[in-house]
């Protein structure tokens, strides 16, 4: 048995360490064949993600909101629910805790406001999927695009900064989260990015509930036919990935330096929800497992300057050695995820 739960930890961790591997070296040919020193880049990236404590804290700041949005994936994905609707539930996080926080100058309202957002958000999706039979997958792809341009609206007209055409308001000085490094973008955002992983662990493998999702996920009838309510499970799927989108958004904005608001094109919160999808397969959709295919993820972003600037290698060439790696990294989880669904 202990051979069995051995095997099952090593397997994964031997078959991302390859794809890495497989990834990098294909990034190196890319960078070799398009005239730029493979050799001189990965240095530069590593330098800059992880040569320093300034480094570090960069690499686990860009890992924070990833983490949170890899987690909506991975509770989706055990309860065999294919959610990727994170990216729309991250604007509306953001967005709520400007207002909260403009409201009441409190840091703890500000999160309670970006949860409750993301519940509000991710539920029309759960009904659809559970009363009306819609896909998922159709109906978050049609709610990312409702949540950007109504965001937008926002950004550029009820909560546009009059001091700055810039960005949003503000998030208060006393809501702001409180950095863990003076003159770096660290801030408590990251323990609680961590903290909710733990607890999603504990949920999904230590209560009731967390059983329910899983049987679910393993199998609907099998687990209709063991006195389980699939319906109800995905309803608490959407549920908690909503509160982890929604926190995402509220904790970019609440402790992300130097802005503390949404830039008015919302560049600073977009693509985490897409970026999630990633995390949570190389995380192998396990919440501890995300923890650290965040940080990895997380390295690569805070990397990619130093790309540019030690090696000379063009944003848009970085963003191609990026995907690749990402995308050979994530063959494995994908693998696993459809197997499961092939399974059912």
């Amino acid at each position: 048995m202990k051979a069995d739960k051995l095997s099952n930890i090593i397997k994964p961790l031997l078959e991302s360490l390859i794809a890495i591997i497989i990834g990098v070296v294909i990034g190196a040919v890319v960078l070799k064949v398009s005239g730029y020193s493979p050799v001189e880049a990965y240095v530069a990236l590593v330098k800059g993600a992880v040569g320093s404590i300034y480094g570090w804290s960069m690499t686990l700041s860009s890992a924070t909101p990833i983490i949170l949005t890899g987690l909506t994936f991975a509770i989706s994905a055990r309860t065999g629910i294919f959610n990727i609707g994170a990216e729309g539930t991250v604007y509306f996080g953001a967005i709520a805790a400007i207002v909260f926080t403009n409201m009441f100058a409190n840091p703890v309202l500000g999160l309670i406001g970006g949860i409750i957002a993301g519940i509000l958000w991710a539920l029309p999706a759960a009904l659809l999927k559970v009363y009306r039979g819609v896909h998922e997958v159709i109906s978050t792809i049609m709610l990312n695009w409702i949540a950007f341009y109504t965001a937008l609206y926002l950004v550029l007209g009820p909560l546009a900064n009059p001091n700055d055409p810039n960005k949003t308001l503000e998030v208060p000085t006393s809501a702001r989260l409180p950095l863990l490094m003076k003159g770096s973008e660290l801030s408590l955002a990251f323990i609680i990015a961590i903290v909710a992983a733990i607890i999603t662990y504990y949920i999904l493998w230590h209560t009731v509930l967390g059983f329910e999702l899983r049987a679910s996920g393993y199998n609907e009838r099998a687990a209709q036919y063991g006195g389980i309510n699939p319906k109800r499970a995905i309803i608490w799927s959407f549920v908690i990935g909503g509160i982890m989108s929604g926190l995402a958004g509220a904790t970019e904005v609440m402790g992300r330096p130097p802005s503390y608001a949404i830039s008015q094109g919302m560049a600073n919160i977009y693509g985490y929800g897409f970026d999630g999808i990633g995390v949570s397969l190389v995380g192998r959709n396990h919440p501890i497992g995300i923890i650290f295919s965040g940080i990895f993820f997380g390295a690569l972003k805070a990397g990619a300057t130093y790309m540019q600037i030690d090696a000379g290698v063009p944003l848009e060439m970085v963003k191609v050695v990026q995907g690749i790696i990402v995308v050979a990294v994530a063959v494995p989880g994908l693998w696993d995820l459809v197997k499961k669904v092939v399974r059912r």
